[in-house]
């Protein structure tokens, strides 16, 4: 009987703890992110950064901006890695022209929220989101620390 590989990893490569914060995430999608060969393998090393990134729509195209994926010091000597260049994601027209919509008209910003493997290939999940004023955050913040509370209450209670 061949073995099976045990996953004792999680499938998630970076999250943005910080867009769930700042904005109100109404949607998600998922994308395709094109990658050179050094970055896939940082990638499965777990070096990537996205809280400082951002989504564009740049001719009818959407790009992943200002990620940062630290190249590993044993890949190839005759490339020169960028860290925080710009990769496009890939969606169908339908997705691309749904989101373009929302930011155009609606006012909406796209927000990178997570970077995970899928089948061997690597998701970057977007949020359509609207951002939260300052009360707001602190609203969420207070909702945060009462759930915890109350989870602390039952536990001692049972």
């Amino acid at each position: 009987m061949g073995k099976k590989k045990a996953k004792s990893e999680s499938s998630t490569i970076a999250l943005n703890r910080r867009a769930r914060y700042d904005y109100t995430i109404e949607d998600r999608l998922e994308a395709g992110v094109c990658l050179q060969g050094w970055e896939v393998k940082s990638l499965r090393e777990g070096r990537a950064q996205i809280s400082e990134a951002y989504v564009i729509v740049r001719q009818n195209e959407i790009w992943l901006v200002g990620a940062q994926f630290t190249p590993l010091t044993t890949a190839s000597t005759h490339i020169h890695p960028d860290p925080t260049r710009s990769r496009k994601l890939l969606l169908n027209r339908r997705e691309i022209s749904h989101l373009m919509g929302a930011v155009d008209r609606q006012g909406y910003t796209l927000v990178p929220t997570a970077l995970y493997w899928k089948k061997n290939r690597i998701k970057l999940e977007i949020g359509l989101a609207k951002g939260k004023a300052k009360h707001d955050k602190r609203e969420s913040s207070k909702e945060r620390d009462w759930q915890r509370d109350r989870q602390r209450i039952m536990k001692i209670n049972h």
